[in-house]
């Protein structure tokens, strides 16, 4: 069973403590591995694919945040990357506030700080509370979710730990949601868990203004 984090330091291959799963201490290098490309080595191609967002308000990403600068430097895959990430994140079925709450759940339990500060900005543009989000680190048994709400992060934990969502959780999401959406929840989570692995190995470091995760 592949999972976002071990105990074991030595195996991530990271030169300090990895910490648990939920909480711990980042496991991104404190140094990058591979460093965000700077703005005057753009090729391009590059600058063709960073350019393509324009510029967004300013919580929103932006053509220059270290996650696309640093994915850019293997063109190919960046720009199909775009295209598949771009459309869980802005042309999905699954509600927006429902998203988010999956991303962040996932970000959070893969101990990525990138993936948790981007989207708590996007979860407050959304409209999602402060308190919201931070409770997302409590998880699904934390007193103030909807049993839908609770569902999605105890959707997105199952997923963490055993790769399936079991027919209890799947029973409450179908529930509410249709068939395209049912489909969309494990992309997302796996999605974002796949995002969280390069940016934790990378050492992509936090844009300027955006938090770690709580704990």
């Amino acid at each position: 069973m592949v999972k976002c984090r071990t105990d074991s330091a030595t195996t991530l291959g990271l030169g300090h403590e990895a910490g648990s799963a939920r909480g711990g201490p980042p496991v991104a290098p404190e140094t990058p591995r591979i460093p965000p490309l700077p703005e005057a080595e753009w090729t391009d191609g590059q600058r063709e694919l960073l350019d393509a967002f324009g510029s967004p308000a300013p919580d929103l990403p932006r053509r220059d945040d270290n996650v696309f600068t640093t994915l850019a430097r293997h063109e190919g895959l960046f720009k199909v990357w775009l295209r598949f990430g771009g459309f869980l994140l802005t042309r999905g079925e699954l509600p927006a506030r429902e998203r988010e709450l999956l991303i962040l759940r996932a970000g959070y339990n893969c101990g990525s700080d990138y993936e948790w500060g981007q989207h708590v900005r996007l979860a407050e543009m959304l409209g999602l509370a402060r308190e919201e989000i931070d409770r997302v680190a409590a998880g699904p048994e934390a007193e103030g979710w909807s049993p839908l709400e609770a569902a999605l992060l105890r959707a997105a934990d199952e997923l963490h730990t055993g790769a399936k969502i079991p027919d209890e959780t799947w029973t409450t999401l179908a529930e509410t949601y249709d068939e395209h959406a049912l489909i969309e929840i494990p992309m997302v989570v796996g999605h974002y868990t796949m995002l969280a692995f390069a940016l934790n190995s990378f050492g992509v470091p936090l844009d300027e203004g955006l938090q770690p995760r709580p704990g």
